[in-house]
């Protein structure tokens, strides 16, 4: 069997397979051994093999042929269980799903087919996308694939652990707070989560639509870049795309360093409870940016202490309203033991939901409810505004901001089942992205004394990701 590790990107993937070194078959084989020898970490709900196997066959019959494969040939990808895919199931990692077969694809799913990807299986996430830790899910936790016993983050943590044990090359997850990059951190690998409206929506089951983005995991920053390319850009199905257009055959060669001003919040270490080791390899990392010339600035940032509140606010009553077309009725889980239709729609989405679900409507129909709307949702959505006007006034004289992209390593899993508000707070300095719909990666920084990952996030202005993702690559290389 051909070792897929000896291929650690797609330009080395294509370059093999138009030499004849090896065939798409061959690699996708290579794959599906891959994610057979993995099972116990419990990363995929489903694996596409037979159609995989027969995608790669054609693929390798149009090279033979000297036709155009497209541009992402030889690209290998699994998709969160809350991306449509047309005539697969698609669940939520839900048992209110787990019956559910979409009858057409994402949009993001329709591009990366159409430009030679193949889609090798779907993974599992916390469900619908609410967790941070790939714990609430219907299919049970997944395992940090190379630390088992702990957790791989959350929501998309499985999409991490597909990429970091070398099942696909790529994985579209979702990010609604840092699901994307958070799971990358743990697993040391690479989370780019773009600006609202760069990646349709249409086709991703929504938890909380104003925050929500599909985001892409994998090893290298060429390889994030070819697949953004493809998969954004307008679309008359999802009003929020941006009509911002990437522009380039790729990502710049290099920042420049004279002018280039990279914001770090000051206080960021006092409200966050940062772990040692992370604080000190972010601060080195800044160093030697400082010290190559690049422009550091430590700054305070009044509004650290809202961001939490503010987002778990906005998404638990936006969660509230998406999820209330879940009844039993129209789809979804319906209850074999109701005497009438209120009980058919209570009975349906408490056998339906799990335990973090049903916490988040319930706490989003609070704050919605009219004795208390003013005090919590109106009032977060003000704050939300403050902080984005903060923001933007930081990033119209800086180019990047850098935070730590958690506050901790992994957690061992079933350590905080009850404490969720502790897990609510490893998001801290990933959901700032959101709250202002800004670009945002999460790149590998270091290892605790456990051998547990961790990653350092940057940020820059909207429609900036050539930019960032140029940055990226200077940051992971500078070390």
């Amino acid at each position: 069997m051909m070792p897929i590790e000896r291929y650690r990107s797609l330009e080395q993937i294509q370059s093999a397979l138009r030499k004849g070194e090896c065939t798409m078959k061959e690699v996708v084989h290579a794959y599906l051994e891959r994610i057979n020898g993995t099972a116990h970490v419990n990363a995929y709900v489903r694996v596409f093999r037979d159609e995989a196997l027969q995608q790669a066959r054609e693929l390798d019959t149009r090279l033979q042929n000297g036709e155009s494969p497209g541009p992402l040939f030889g690209l290998v990808a699994s998709i969160k269980d809350v991306i449509c895919y047309a005539g697969h199931p698609v669940s939520a990692a839900s048992g209110m799903l787990q019956d559910y077969i979409s009858p057409f694809s994402a949009t993001a799913v329709e591009r990366l087919t159409g430009a030679g990807a193949i889609i090798i299986g779907m993974v599992n996430c916390d469900e619908f996308a609410m967790g941070s830790a790939n714990e609430n899910s219907w299919y049970g936790p997944t395992q940090n694939g190379l630390h088992t016993g702990y957790v791989p983050g959350g929501s998309s943590g499985a999409s991490a652990v597909s990429v970091q044990l070398d099942t696909c090359l790529v994985s579209l997850g979702s990010d609604t707070g840092g699901s994307v990059r958070q799971p990358a951190a743990f697993c040391g690998v690479i989370g780019l989560k773009p600006s609202y409206g760069r990646i349709s929506r249409h086709g991703l089951i929504a938890y909380a639509s104003s925050f929500d983005q599909i985001g892409i995991i994998g090893k290298n920053i060429p390889d994030l870049y070819a697949v953004l390319q493809v998969i954004s850009g307008p679309d008359e199905k999802d009003s929020t795309t941006t009509h911002h257009l990437l522009v380039g055959a790729g990502i710049p060669e290099s920042i420049p360093i004279e002018g280039t001003r990279i914001a770090s919040f000051s206080n960021a270490f006092h409200a966050g409870g940062v772990q040692a080791e992370i604080r000190d390899a972010f601060n080195d990392r800044l160093d030697t940016l400082d010290q190559a010339g690049y422009q550091v600035d430590h700054i305070e940032f009044p509004l650290l202490e809202y961001i939490v509140p503010t987002y778990y606010i906005l998404t638990m009553a936006e969660a509230s309203s998406n999820l209330s077309r879940y009844d039993g009725v129209r789809y979804g889980h319906r209850t074999k033991h109701a005497g009438d239709l209120e009980e058919l729609y209570g009975r349906s989405r408490s056998e339906g939901f799990g335990t973090e679900v049903k916490r988040r409507i319930m706490l989003g129909t609070f704050v919605l409810s009219s004795g208390y709307y003013d005090a919590y949702f109106q009032t977060a959505q003000k704050v939300r505004r403050k902080i984005m006007d903060t923001i933007q006034t930081i990033l119209d004289t800086h180019d990047f901001i850098a935070l730590p992209t958690t506050p901790e390593t992994a957690w061992k899993i079933g350590e905080k089942v009850e404490d969720p508000v502790s897990v609510y707070l490893s998001d801290i300095f990933t959901v700032l992205a959101n709250l202002c719909g800004i670009p945002a990666i999460s790149v590998p920084l270091g290892q605790d004394k456990n051998g547990l990952d961790f990653g350092i996030q940057l940020m820059s202005a909207r429609d900036t990701e050539e930019k960032l993702l140029a940055m990226s690559k200077i940051l992971i290389d500078i070390q």
